[in-house]
């Protein structure tokens, strides 16, 4: 159970709001004399300054060193602190920026907005707000815009409670109590697991890695071994210190949340799948191709075309033959591939890539009525699948200009059915990657096995890459998570 803190600099400045039993001033906590509940501790610092060695630094400094779980923490008050710190955090938010402040290009050139837990009543900034709060999670945030060629963050910082007024001290109970209702979620309910583990899932995302039937097979498997698994969303960032291990169930990519909570998840010292490292080394194809070559591990013949450089077409098409596959390096899902079979078609179809992408791979096409996927687990080979090609199409999944998708029929089979081969390359590549769940893909003409990517968060969907273990297999990866969990806790090797 969590038990959470709010704590205030002087009693006085709660005197707007409702009387709260877990109220305390900075003072109080600061003295090391309460004495808490058993069970995590969030504490909400609501002091007026987090000046260096103010009191509401000092609450965020000890809460931490105490094992309590604070916002702001020490490393967001420091980067509040200083404009060239928390400017990094903003370089990639130009066009969340630009497309939210569209709806104030008639106003002055200066435009503040204070954010409440990451809410804003302000319509259209919503999702930058949301943004930035989840690169400096802080109670309360004023932000200054300003326009000059373009629309950028003049400054960000932090406001005391005792600053509010009126509406605004609506807004801010408003988000406190939403922000509330998911720290306090289901505690009673929870009390009789040993772990908690955050699952990751987008419900909008139209080919996501499990379906919602794995998911609450996955569930279930957790709940039999004494582990309480949640499905959580992006704009449950904030609260995923709570749990002990999260499992990424989303299509993951470096420029993307996925990628933030697996490494504020690795920070906090919990069990993650996938941890950063393997996204890191999955996601971009120009890293796997480097890395796989390297180790000796059997790809389709590759080359790396840059777009400052000079591609000579034929010379390419000579090296690797025709038909000739293009890919972007952060591709999924057959998304960002196409084949191409002639010289001309190349040279087309290299100028669009270029748009895209500094470097583009090409490939040799190699043709086969299906893929092999092998899922890893803690390096051992866990399901195997055959994934054929969608019908009249050179691809497991078609993505029409309709909108929408077609994918193949499959065939699952007993790990015992797989070529030696073909389970002997997958678990080498996979090894590469590291020690957590993946998917290895492969292609085999007779005698020759090669690998073709290798996926960090696999799919494992109902019906299909069940279909020969079925629940022993979300058994396994749940057990998984609690041998990696205990281990943490006893303070062994995970």
């Amino acid at each position: 159970m969590t038990h959470v803190v709010l704590v205030v600099e002087d009693i006085k400045d709660w005197n707007a709001y409702y009387p709260a039993r877990h109220l305390m001033t900075a003072r109080e906590y600061l003295d090391g004399t309460t004495q808490f509940p058993p069970g995590r501790v969030q504490v909400i610092n609501l002091c007026r300054s987090y000046r260096y060695l103010s009191p509401g630094y000092y609450c965020s400094l000890l809460a931490e060193a105490r094992g309590h779980r604070v916002l702001p923490s020490v490393r967001t008050v420091n980067d509040l602190s200083r404009k060239a710190l928390y400017g990094l955090h903003f370089e990639s938010f130009d066009t969340a920026l630009d497309k939210a402040m569209k709806k104030h290009s008639e106003e002055k050139d200066r435009f503040s907005i204070k954010l409440y837990f990451g809410q804003t009543e302000h319509q259209g900034i919503q999702e930058l707000a949301r943004q930035i709060f989840d690169q400096l999670p802080a109670p309360i945030l004023q932000l200054e815009f300003r326009r000059r060629d373009d629309w950028t963050i003049e400054s960000v910082k932090p406001v005391g409670i005792h600053q509010l007024k009126g509406k605004e001290e609506d807004a801010f109970a408003v988000a406190l109590e939403v922000f509330n209702a998911k720290v306090w979620r289901k505690s009673s309910g929870r009390r009789k697991y040993r772990y908690d583990l955050a699952v990751l899932v987008n419900e909008a995302e139209k080919l996501p890695p499990s379906d919602p039937v794995a998911l609450k097979r996955f569930i279930k498997a957790g709940a039999e071994l004494g582990i309480n698994v949640e499905l959580i969303g992006r704009e449950d960032y904030p609260r995923l210190a709570e749990y002990d291990g999260l499992f990424i169930r989303e299509t993951t990519a470096l420029d993307h949340h996925t990628y933030q909570f697996a490494r504020k998840a690795e920070k906090e010292g919990m069990v993650v799948m996938d941890d950063p490292g393997s996204i890191l080394r999955c996601t971009n194809k120009i890293y796997f191709a480097e890395l796989m070559q390297a180790h000796k591990v059997p790809v389709p013949k590759t080359r790396f075309l840059f777009r400052e450089g000079k591609t000579d077409a034929a010379a390419l098409v000579e090296d690797i033959g025709l038909p000739v596959v293009l890919k972007i390096p952060d591709g999924s899902f057959s998304r960002g591939i196409s084949k191409v079979d002639s010289v001309e078609k190349l040279e087309a179809a290299l100028i669009e890539y270029f748009k895209q992408s500094a470097v583009v791979l090409a490939q040799e096409y190699m043709y086969t009525d299906y893929d092999w996927r092998v899922g890893v687990l803690a390096k051992k080979p866990l399901y195997a699948c055959q994934y054929f090609m969608s019908k009249g199409h050179w691809q497991i999944y078609n993505h029409k200009d309709s909108g929408k998708t077609e994918s193949g029929r499959y065939k699952t089979m007993a790990i015992q059915e797989v070529p030696a081969k073909v389970l002997r390359v997958a678990t080498k590549a996979a090894r590469l990657m590291g020690d957590g769940l993946y998917g290895v893909d492969l292609k085999q003409c007779g005698d020759r096995v090669v690998v073709v990517e290798v996926n960090d968060n696999p799919n494992i969907d109902a019906g299909v890459e069940d279909k020969w273990l079925g629940e022993d297999l979300y058994r396994q990866v749940m057990l998984e998570f609690l041998r990696r969990m205990e281990a943490r806790r006893l303070g062994l090797p995970g």
